[in-house]
């Protein structure tokens, strides 16, 4: 599994919002200024966040963005999720050829040895909350 930057920089902008003094909404530019991220891509990212309710934009002056939920609410496989970045491991499907099967029913030899790689991936990601960082 290669982790993409657009899950890399949603975990670590939403790590800026959860460690923000006094829960104060922040501005993307400010976040993408600390942490060196377009602030196009940002917003992008957080246009996700938004659509899963883990972050609220606030308007106005002193505006930006708040975490929805508590900070140990919100694990880190939740965040990756959010943002349509699949945890796979493996390439078996109905409509993939990657396992070099024959038919779409047949797996690759190895099917279950990622499956079950993608699986505590999946838990070790789950068992990890903002709060934890």
């Amino acid at each position: 599994m290669i982790l993409t930057s657009k899950a890399r920089y949603a975990v670590t902008a939403i790590i800026e919002l959860a460690s923000s003094k006094d829960k104060q909404p922040l501005a993307l530019s400010l976040i993408a200024k600390k942490q060196n991220i377009s602030l196009f891509y940002l917003e992008q990212i957080f246009s996700k966040l938004k659509k899963s309710a883990l972050v609220k934009a606030v308007k106005g002056p002193g505006g930006g963005y708040i975490l929805v939920k508590n900070p140990s609410e919100i694990s880190i496989a939740t965040i990756i999720k959010a943002i349509g970045e699949p945890i796979k491991m493996t390439r078996c499907t109905s409509s993939s050829k990657a396992c070099n099967s024959l038919t779409s029913k047949t797996k690759c030899k190895t099917h279950h040895l990622w499956q079950g790689l993608e699986n505590k991936i999946y838990e070790y990601l789950d068992s990890i909350n903002l709060q934890d960082l």
